[in-house]
C-alpha cells in the first residue's frame, strides 16, 4: 500500500535523481505551482538531479521556452526529456513512412518537424493529405475540446490502408487551469480500439525512460534505477511507467485524480486506497501536491 507523505523532503534524500512530470505537478498549463518549484529547487540545492519527463510533443527547447512563460525558473531542473523528442527520432527513422498525415495544431506543433541532425540519413518527411499518406503523426487533436470520435471516419480509412499512427503524447486528458482537454493519447486509443496500430513514445512506454537516462548521461551522471524517483499525477502514465521500469514513484493525488481522491491539501486515505485499487496502481508514495 502507498505511503502518504507530507513533503518531498520526507523521502528525497533516498534518491539521487527525480523524473518529474510537468502538467498537474509543476504547472497547471497556465502558471507554475510555487510550492512545487520551491521543492525542486531545494532538492537540487542538496545535489539532487531533476529531469523533467513530459508527454509533451514539443522538442525540449520548446518545452524550456514554455516553462519560462509559465514562470518555472531554470534553476528548478537540470534537463528535459520529452515524448516529442522520442517520437521525432522514430519519425525521422521512418517508423510511419516518409509521407505522413499530421494531426495537431500546426502553430503549436511545427517544431516537431524541424530537422533532427543527430541522425545519419534521416527520412525525408513530407506532410500530405490523408489520401496520400503512408502513416499518421499525431501530436494532438485539432480541437482539444472535441470528442475524439469525430476522427472515426478518417481512422477507418487509415486502418483499411494499413497505416500506423505515431502518438507523440500518450496522455488521454490534461487540465488546463479548470478546463479538461483531450490529448493525442485519446486519439491513439480510439485508433487502436478500431483495430489500427498505434506507436507510443511517451510515458508509460520504455522509449521515454531510455531518453531520460540518456539525458542523465549527458550530465555525466550514471545513476541506477534504484536511486531514481518518478513523480507524477497520471496513474496510467507516470505511475505505470515507474512500475514498469522498476523505479519508485510518488503519486500527486491533487492533479488528474483530485476529485476521486478527495484531495484538497492531502488525499483522503480511504478514497485514495479505493481509487488506486480501481486503477490497479501501486505508487510507492502519495502526496496531495508536490511541495
Amino acid at each position: 500500500m502507498t505511503q502518504i507523505i507530507s513533503a518531498l523532503n520526507d523521502v528525497s534524500s533516498r534518491y539521487q535523481a527525480l523524473f518529474v512530470d510537468l502538467w498537474g505537478c509543476v504547472h497547471n498549463g497556465i502558471t507554475a505551482y510555487p510550492e512545487a518549484v520551491a521543492a525542486l529547487q531545494a532538492y537540487r540545492a542538496t545535489g539532487g538531479i531533476v529531469v523533467l519527463v513530459t508527454n509533451s510533443p514539443k522538442p525540449r527547447a520548446g518545452v524550456a521556452e514554455q516553462l519560462g512563460q509559465f514562470n518555472v525558473p531554470a534553476d528548478a531542473y537540470d534537463t528535459i526529456a520529452t515524448s516529442g523528442d522520442s517520437a521525432r527520432s522514430a519519425m525521422f527513422r521512418g517508423a510511419v513512412g516518409d509521407k505522413v498525415y499530421f494531426m495537431g495544431e500546426w502553430q503549436r506543433d511545427a517544431g516537431f518537424f524541424e530537422p533532427l541532425h543527430i541522425l545519419e540519413n534521416p527520412s525525408n518527411i513530407q506532410r500530405v493529405p490523408l489520401a496520400e499518406a503512408e502513416g499518421i503523426v499525431c501530436c494532438g487533436p485539432n480541437d482539444p475540446m472535441a470528442d475524439p470520435d469525430v476522427n472515426r471516419s478518417d481512422f477507418l480509412y487509415a486502418k483499411q490502408k494499413g497505416m500506423k499512427l505515431l502518438c507523440a503524447n500518450p496522455d488521454i486528458v490534461v487540465d488546463r487551469g479548470e478546463t479538461r482537454e483531450w490529448c493525442a493519447g485519446a486519439l491513439a486509443q480510439l485508433y487502436t480500439e478500431m483495430g489500427g496500430e498505434s506507436l507510443y513514445f511517451g510515458k508509460p512506454h520504455p522509449p521515454i525512460y531510455d531518453l531520460a537516462r540518456r539525458r542523465l548521461a549527458e550530465l555525466g551522471q550514471d545513476i541506477p534505477d534504484g536511486d531514481i524517483l518518478v513523480i507524477g499525477d497520471g496513474p496510467h502514465t507516470d505511475i505505470d511507467g515507474g512500475m514498469g521500469e522498476g523505479i519508485d514513484s510518488l503519486f500527486i493525488s491533487g492533479g488528474l485524480a483530485a476529485k476521486e481522491t478527495k484531495t484538497e491539501t492531502q488525499p483522503d486515505a480511504q478514497a485514495l486506497e479505493l481509487y488506486l485499487k480501481q486503477e490497479q496502481s501501486n505508487p510507492t508514495y502519495t502526496i496531495g501536491r508536490l511541495r
